[in-house]
């Protein structure tokens, strides 16, 4: 069965007749947020740390409380610490020191200082997140201009025309990549390079922090078979559970399965779409200067939450998730009118809702009311293991009069999910994987 399977893949002509062979990078900053942050404070490198929570006031408290003293200098005692939060924030990032506790994005702050309380908090620094988030886009355009923008700390490159792109996989390349950011920003990234953007992406976490990975056509049995399944991006605790229920634990689990099994046991599209990525077919291109039709944000959870009985951390989930789109919208330069929802339940059904508002708006707390609107309109009875919000019909923000874009709604203090518990759906309807 395995030679047959390698018999699947076409062998790689001699060097010297073939053309070059698709070279696609996965780049992602290590633990963006955080290394920021260790940029401005560096006497906390090595020390669990989470960044989240609420509106960045910790620097000013730090330098008060010890004024004259450079921030480099600010002994690490002084540092506000996890267990003494008190909120509904979720972490954005966390240090690969506190990953080792159990913590990570997305995860309630609450819950996460249970696991790591002595881990030290500070908020994002959005203003300098963003400053160097475009240094290091810049630093790789000026590389390898075909670059496509995934978010604020990843993007994938087109390795396979430039100049030592095919040198050692990629691997060259990928190095002089690595060397510029860190002399330009002082940060690290993490790089895979495969023939497409689903094997790079699983490539660049083989060796994080500050490592590069080449995966090649033939390596696929030995370097990404053997990974458990959950590690192909799409697959999420839920679909991973039911996988090993079904004793397909490991990407080489479900290549050995055909096609029309897993339609069968998974539905249409998603099982096509398993089949495809355990043999690593992708033929996505990297797309660079295409005007983006929308911005989403979305969040698997760690487990399946209620919409009643886990009202504070969906609230707390929703109101970053609003924030993250509104800040990926200023990043890019670009407002929107349409303000959608996506939710997906325990048995993988998805149900999405949309709202068109009067004027243009990059404001999360504008989309925030508008999201919460399209909860109204969905079924709020069942388990979710998946909350999403989407801004769409955009527009560069610089080609709109000011009368164009709603104005910020006025501050109301902290806001929870009121729609979850009493909920009455009127118009259900659902748009199966």
């Amino acid at each position: 069965m395995a030679q047959q399977r390698r018999d699947n893949w076409q062998h790689e002509p001699p060097a010297r007749f073939a053309p070059n062979m698709r070279r696609i990078a996965h780049l992602d900053m290590d633990a963006f947020f955080a290394s920021v942050e260790l940029l401005r404070y560096p006497q906390l490198k090595g020390l669990p740390m989470i960044i989240g929570g609420g509106r960045r006031k910790a620097d000013d408290l730090l330098h008060a409380s010890h004024p004259g003293l450079p921030a480099h200098e600010i002994p690490v005692a002084a540092f506000p610490r996890l267990k003494d939060y008190v909120g509904r924030g979720v972490i954005t990032t966390a240090t690969y020191a506190a990953r080792q506790f159990g913590v990570g994005s997305a995860m309630g702050m609450m819950k996460a200082a249970r696991l790591c309380p002595e881990a030290i908090v500070l908020p994002v620094d959005f203003d300098e997140v963003r400053r160097l988030s475009r240094a290091f886009k810049e630093t790789i355009r000026e590389i390898a201009p075909l670059m496509e923008d995934r978010g604020i700390d990843e993007v994938y490159i087109d390795f396979t025309e430039v100049p030592g792109g095919q040198r050692e996989g990629g691997r060259v390349l990928a190095r002089l990549i690595q060397k510029c950011i860190q002399e330009r920003t002082g940060l690290t990234c993490s790089i895979g390079v495969a023939p497409n953007k689903l094997i790079a992406k699983m490539a660049s976490e083989f060796n994080k922090p500050n490592g590069i990975s080449i995966v090649h056509e033939a390596d696929l049995q030995t370097l990404i078979w053997p990974l458990a399944a959950r590690k192909i991006n799409g697959v999420g605790p839920k679909a991973d559970a039911k996988l090993e229920k079904s004793g397909l634990r490991t990407v080489g689990d479900i290549a050995g399965q055909s096609r029309e099994w897993l339609v069968e046991h998974f539905g249409r599209s998603y099982g096509a779409w398993l089949h495809d990525a355990a043999w690593g077919r992708d033929e996505r291109p990297v797309v660079t200067e295409s005007e983006p039709v929308s911005m989403s944000r979305e969040t698997t959870f760690e487990r399946d939450l209620h919409a009643v009985r886990d009202r504070e951390a969906l609230g707390a989930v929703f109101t970053d998730l609003c924030e993250r789109v509104a800040a990926d919208l200023r990043r890019k330069g670009y407002v929107g009118r349409t303000i959608g929802i996506k939710l997906r339940y325990d048995d993988f059904r998805t149900a999405t809702r949309d709202l068109t508002l009067d004027h243009y708006t990059d404001d999360p707390r504008v989309i925030r009311q508008a999201a919460g609107q399209s909860l109204k309109r969905v079924d709020l009875d069942r388990r979710l293991r998946l909350l999403g919000v989407r801004v769409g019909k955009l527009v560069p923000a610089g080609d709109l009069p000011p009368s164009e874009v709603r104005p910020s709604p006025p501050e109301t203090g902290p806001q929870t999910l009121e729609m979850f518990p009493d909920a009455t759906p009127k118009d259900r309807k659902f748009d199966s994987d």
